[in-house]
């Protein structure tokens, strides 16, 4: 088995002792133009002339869960591309969804706002019954996140394409149900993959339906949001604030709206990192299961575009 290493910045050699490690006798190189025809790739953001000359390639392995700029890509036609199913990714994001959740919830960043101005302040505690959190896409991700939610006590919702059933999580599917999915939110989390389908599913007309004093946390990927519109409904008090990890342009350019707005919480789409470790151990298994004509969990269906 021959392995190429194709991961825009990203520092090889960690990744090449431990695919070495966990797949003794491949040979596994970085690749470079001109390299030798490999069976299997690693990935992430390869250049478009990787695949004009790895045309040969059995498996693309993404070291990430989302493909979609991958998928922007001329890639070989009988290549099986394969997605990180989770890689200790979940949890961060479980972490992550929760922290932005409770800190609206409690309030926390208008105390740290009175406590930075010497102001000792009280809130009415809020009743979380009034705070429902609808939950966009309900793949591994979505679905920890959803779960790990309740563990609040908040009331769930959860949205997706195709019909899921999770504990304790009201299921809404297809866009039959999406209009009475966001009716039903106060709190919007997105974890939707990136398609043409969704893109810009969150603008005006789907954030304007959320309950009023809204809050959109978006951890998927910036083409999601409309930027403009987000602010608008800001600026017009139906949307209380935002908590944002992921961006159109990144690294978010200084210029943009964004950074003005003390209700939107900034984060450098960190919301969930690779976990390098844990991401060797599956490539390795899943090139292993391709290899022996097996099922193998997180291929991507080119359709669907995840």
């Amino acid at each position: 088995m021959r392995i190429t290493f194709c991961c825009t910045g990203t520092k090889p050699e960690p990744w090449l002792a431990g695919l070495r490690q966990a797949l003794p006798g491949a040979e596994i190189d970085v690749w470079h133009p001109g390299a030798a025809a490999a069976d299997h790739a690693v990935v992430w953001a390869p250049p478009q002339q990787f695949f004009d000359e790895q045309a040969q390639l059995r498996g693309i392995f993404n070291i990430g869960a989302g493909v979609d700029a991958l998928l922007k890509l001329r890639l070989p036609p009988q290549a099986t591309v394969v997605r990180l199913d989770d890689a200790g990714m979940s949890v961060q994001m479980a972490e992550y969804v929760c922290h932005a959740v409770i800190r609206h919830f409690r309030e926390l960043d208008a105390y740290e706002a009175d406590v930075r101005a010497g102001k000792w302040s009280y809130r009415k505690p809020s009743e979380r019954a009034q705070f429902p959190v609808g939950v966009m896409g309900l793949g591994v991700l979505g679905a920890r996140v959803a779960q790990t939610l309740t563990q609040f006590e908040f009331p769930v919702m959860g949205w997706s394409s195709s019909p899921k059933t999770i504990a304790g999580v009201r299921c809404f599917a297809g866009d039959a149900q999406f209009r009475e999915f966001l009716q039903a939110s106060r709190v919007l989390v997105n974890l939707l993959p990136l398609t043409p389908q969704t893109q810009d599913i969150m603008r005006m007309e789907t954030l304007s339906l959320l309950q009023s004093g809204g809050y959109v946390i978006n951890v998927a990927r910036g083409a999601h949001l409309v930027d403009a519109d987000l602010v608008a409904l800001l600026d017009s008090g139906h949307l209380a604030g935002a908590m944002l990890d992921v961006f159109r342009s990144e690294p978010l350019p200084s210029e943009h709206p964004f950074w003005r707005y003390q209700n939107i919480t900034i984060t450098p789409h960190t919301s969930a990192r690779t976990m390098r470790d844990q991401t060797i151990v599956q490539i390795a298994e899943k090139m292993r299961a391709l290899d022996a004509g097996k099922h193998v969990a997180g291929t991507v269906d080119m359709l669907r575009a995840y």
